[in-house]
């Protein structure tokens, strides 16, 4: 992969339980790592009328450099837009990149 593959950051966030500051336990985002390059490919998107009220779906594919940290239910955020990582696609051959399949969320 040629270093300019990856011409975008992202933050890749991980759920981590929590106390509040009542004491209460609770879930927050963490992140895992920060400033990760990545390429970002969006390959659908698809409304759909789900319960009577349109739902839009968008679906895409975000590639990083080889790591195994990685898992769904992660996110990767980037700019203002946050993807939550469904399926983790590894390159065991070459080991030079991973792909997430993801969603965005809304």
């Amino acid at each position: 992969m040629r270093i300019g593959d990856f011409n975008r950051r992202a933050t890749v966030q991980v759920q981590q339980a929590t106390v509040d500051e009542v004491g209460q336990p609770s879930v927050a985002w963490v992140d895992l790592a920060t400033s990760v390059p990545c390429n970002v490919l969006v390959k659908s998107g698809s409304a759909q009328i789900a319960a009577g009220a349109d739902v839009s779906r968008i679906q895409g594919s975000i590639r990083l450099r080889w790591r195994t940290d990685l898992a769904p239910g992660m996110r990767v955020v980037m700019g203002g837009t946050v993807f939550s990582v469904k399926a983790v696609l590894p390159d065991y051959d070459k080991r030079t990149f991973v792909d997430l399949v993801c969603e965005v969320v809304e």
